[in-house]
């Protein structure tokens, strides 16, 4: 009986399958890179209508005046029982919101969010 010959892989199959492996993940991380920015964006939407609110029953309940509000909104929030008071201040990039009074209302924002929506020409 003949024996048969093991056939060996080659170093250019190696190479090919390698350089296949790397041009999926790449298209994977890249992929995965807007789900990440989509996820903050989220993140920060839903962090942004916490603040208001609590600031805003801040206002109604404690009967604070707008701006005693928005000079001291971090103590406010961070006393809140509602949410975390520590993470609830930042946005889904981990930058500080920005709180402003506008008349009788209190606006939240965030500046990386607004640069994100500007971005990817979201409303």
């Amino acid at each position: 009986m003949r024996k048969k010959k093991k056939r060996a892989v080659t170093l250019i199959e190696i190479m090919i399958v390698i350089m296949l492996i790397s041009l999926i993940g790449g298209a994977l991380a890249f992929n995965m890179r807007g789900s990440m920015d989509q996820g903050r964006a989220f993140k920060t939407d839903q962090n942004i209508a916490r603040v208001r609110d609590i600031l805003l029953m801040a206002t109604v309940d404690d009967d604070l005046t707008t701006d005693y509000v928005v000079t001291h909104w971090e103590n406010i929030v961070e006393k809140s029982a509602i949410v975390d008071g520590k993470k609830v201040v930042f946005d889904g990039w981990k930058d500080k919101l920005n709180v402003a009074a506008s008349g009788d209302d209190i606006v939240v924002t965030s500046t990386k969010l607004d640069k994100y929506r500007t971005d990817h020409a979201i409303k």
